[in-house]
């Protein structure tokens, strides 16, 4: 089983359904609104701390099973 990564959110287009992640290595990851955990409508936030599983795709890396973590303050 692959490991959880962490990192924010790059940005997500909440009208076509998917966006960038960036983590901690500094790399933009592709992420697909199906791929969020949770029920609902399902969105993200510019800089919004996530957990993911990294996974490669035909087109390259994308983040499976995003969770979005608790926001540090």
């Amino acid at each position: 089983m692959s490991q959880r990564e962490s990192g924010h959110v790059k940005w997500f287009n909440e009208k076509k359904g998917f966006g960038f992640i960036v983590n901690q290595e500094g790399d933009d990851i592709f992420v697909h609104y199906k791929d969020i955990q949770g029920v609902g409508f399902k969105t993200l936030h510019e800089n919004d701390p996530v957990t993911f599983v990294l996974d490669k795709g035909p087109k390259g890396y994308k983040a499976q099973d995003v969770v979005v973590s608790a926001q540090e303050e």
